[in-house]
């Protein structure tokens, strides 16, 4: 499990820690060592960008981003090369799920501009793991989507960097990301490399 480091209210899931979203098992086992609930509020992903409140447990519909002012409750999205983002305000949370869909409909953005919009700023982001340039190799549909974002694989062809423009959608936000690529690295799940069924966790909460 990693914890971005002097903050509270953030989790990213390794593979060590199971498949997060289909082994309640294990999310029982992950919540209890973070101290959380183990009922989580998730949604129905669709690689987009519809943001939801939520303020229960369980799954609260088609979307790709979900924030809450309920202090206690976990909410979680799941990934395994899209990106997985916690944005915080002062008494908000808010998770997103970003792959180059959700990346290139705004995602991120519409989840912070969603808080704005209630009177919750946003004041800092955690990044999860995800697909790096060095490996997410797309054809020229979507990268003439990411203009300025692209650049090449280690094998030399074109490729987008989704944790750039993920920063971008954050504007002004002081963020944090994980250092890694989930292809290449084996510490994590990735659909492209192995067509892997299970999921890494992005956990957000208010303390």
């Amino acid at each position: 499990m990693i914890r971005p480091p002097s903050r509270n209210g953030a989790a990213f899931s390794e593979a060590t820690d199971g498949d997060l979203r289909n082994d309640l098992t294990a999310r029982v086992a992950v919540s209890r060592s973070l101290g959380i609930s183990g009922s989580w509020s998730t949604v129905n992903q669709i690689h987009g960008a519809d943001v939801l409140y939520v303020d229960t447990p369980g799954d609260a519909g088609p979307a790709d981003a979900l924030w809450t002012t309920a202090r206690g409750l976990p909410l979680a999205v799941f990934t395994a090369d899209c990106f997985g983002v916690v944005i915080h305000a002062e008494d908000a949370v808010g998770v997103a799920h970003a792959g180059w869909r959700g990346a290139d409909a705004g995602v991120v953005a519409r989840l912070g501009a969603a808080m704005t919009r209630e009177g919750h700023e946003p004041k800092r982001a955690a990044v999860g793991p995800g697909i790096g340039p060095c490996c997410f190799e797309v054809g020229p549909e979507v990268a003439d989507r990411f203009p300025g974002r692209t650049g090449q694989t280690t094998w030399g062809t074109v490729s987008v960097d989704l944790a750039a423009e993920i920063e971008r959608q954050l504007q002004d936000v002081e963020s944090w990301s994980v250092d890694g690529c989930t292809h290449h690295q084996d510490n994590w799940f990735s659909h492209r490399r192995d067509a892997t069924p299970r999921r890494l966790a992005t956990i957000g909460w208010l303390p």
